[in-house]
């Protein structure tokens, strides 16, 4: 079988799996777990066939497979890939470019950078501003955040490019006190030590109160919320970046999901006063629903992102805004396509239906769940609905029913000390009957579980 030969494989399989997403579990079932013990192979001397490569991890892989990219997976915040972007994502792959520079991947760079001046321009952002396409929330949050200890540093006449940290001036950290675990993640790898992080009280929706905010000076990286990973809320950043400025701190907003709520007139609001902050991170494959991975951080003054990532060589060197001198990776896949495609193909009107859409399902969730006998925890602002059952062991017997079903799919969470369990709406794929088939299953197993 030739290359060509092999690729249509591959795209027959893939077009199968595909038109199947509609129907297909939303879990794999115990059974094709169990079957994965058929990859655990030894490595053979002369190896195997191509063909039987890809038909083994197509049948064995495939089908323990979890639907997140159907309409019935309300976990985690996951959007579903748009078929455009999907198919601009297949279509860069045929390409493999290493996309680092203009000079290593031209096209790609030109589709990466009008991507990057849309998504200022609809996330209403400073368009000087740098933006680069990195994997993740926990990547693109590192960036930024090194970027800022790096400036504040620099201000005070420290050069942490060529002194490193031994000896450098302390950089203080505070961090909402619900804040996710990705910005932990980063923390802990650039050497802040979680203990010697302050965390801000926040009020009953997991929100930073700016009363109760500790004292910020010019040595402080202040990171701020949109879109609370369990609530849905946003931290009051008006009053909070106005503090923090006023005493000479970074702040750096991180917003996963919640930065695209500025898509939309209707919950822009939500996000007053954002734009006067430092750096911002949010993720392509959540709310923009491109295929994994694709985030972005994004930083008012580039030359400060660029100070920390820049990688320039001797045989390899390019311009400011290439990007390998503003992500973390030097050799890395062209992320920013299935961007420039979703965005070129939604326009500002599709992001914005997309993102009112599951605002209305989530309200809509709500309400039955709660006529229901169901506890909603949070006041629903965005796509997010917090639950709790009749009591905790209620709770996660809830929990474990649906997972069990097979049918939709949501995840436990733990808010305020008890067992809960959120439901997201995240998916271009889910609809009215989507919906509803999840209150369905919710209303028969009920409150008691």
């Amino acid at each position: 079988m030739n290359e060509l030969e092999l690729l249509q494989q591959a795209d027959q399989f893939a077009r199968a799996y595909t038109a199947l997403t509609e129907y297909r579990p939303s879990y794999p079932s115990e059974e094709s777990i169990r079957d994965l013990d058929r990859l655990n192979e030894q490595l053979t001397q002369t190896g195997h066939s191509a063909l039987s490569t890809l038909e083994l991890m197509n049948t064995v892989a495939g089908s323990a497979t979890v639907a997140s990219n159907g309409p019935r997976y309300f976990g985690f915040v996951l959007g579903a890939s748009l078929p455009v972007a999907a198919a601009a994502d297949r279509l860069a792959l045929a390409w493999d470019q290493c996309a680092s520079s203009a000079d290593s991947a031209p096209g790609v760079h030109a589709l990466e950078t009008q991507a990057a001046k849309w998504v200022l321009e609809i996330l209403k952002l400073p368009e000087q501003s740098a933006v680069a396409f990195g994997t993740s929330a926990t990547a693109c949050g590192l960036s930024c955040i090194a970027a800022a200890r790096a400036e504040l540093l620099a201000r005070i006449g420290w050069n942490y490019v060529e002194e490193g940290l031994v000896g450098a001036p302390d950089i203080r950290v505070v961090v909402s006190d619900v804040a996710h675990v990705t910005i932990k993640k980063a923390l802990q790898i650039l050497g802040f030590g979680w203990n010697n992080v302050i965390k801000a009280k926040t009020d009953e929706f997991g929100r930073i109160v700016p009363e109760s905010l500790p004292d910020l000076d010019d040595q402080t990286i202040l990171i701020l919320q949109a879109g609370e990973v369990n609530t849905g809320e946003f931290d009051p950043f008006d009053p909070l970046i106005r503090m923090a400025h006023d005493a000479g701190a970074w702040v750096h907003v991180d917003g996963a999901f919640g930065l695209w709520a500025r898509s939309t007139s209707r919950l822009s609001h939500l996000t007053n006063g954002i734009d006067a902050a430092d750096s911002w991170t949010t993720d392509g494959h959540k709310w923009l629903n491109t295929p994994y991975d694709s985030a972005m951080a994004i930083c008012r003054d580039p030359q400060a992102l660029a100070r920390v990532m820049n990688s320039d060589a001797v045989y390899s060197s390019a311009s400011a805004d290439s990007q390998k001198n503003l992500t973390l990776e030097f050799s890395r896949k062209a992320r920013g396509v299935t961007v420039w495609a979703a965005l070129r193909t939604l326009g500002r009107d599709g992001v914005a239906r997309m993102v009112e859409q599951h605002h209305v399902q989530a309200r809509f969730v709500a309400e039955r769940l709660t006529a229901a006998g169901f506890e909603v925890l949070n006041r629903v602002v965005l796509n997010q609905v917090l639950v709790r059952g009749f009591d905790d062991v209620a709770t996660q017997r809830i929990v474990a029913a649906v997972q069990a079903s097979g049918r939709v799919w949501f995840g436990a969470t733990v808010w305020k000390a008890r067992p809960a369990f959120r439901i997201s709406l995240s998916s271009f794929r889910t609809k009215e009957r989507h919906i509803l088939e999840l209150i369905d299953i919710l209303e028969a197993i009920g409150p008691r579980g």
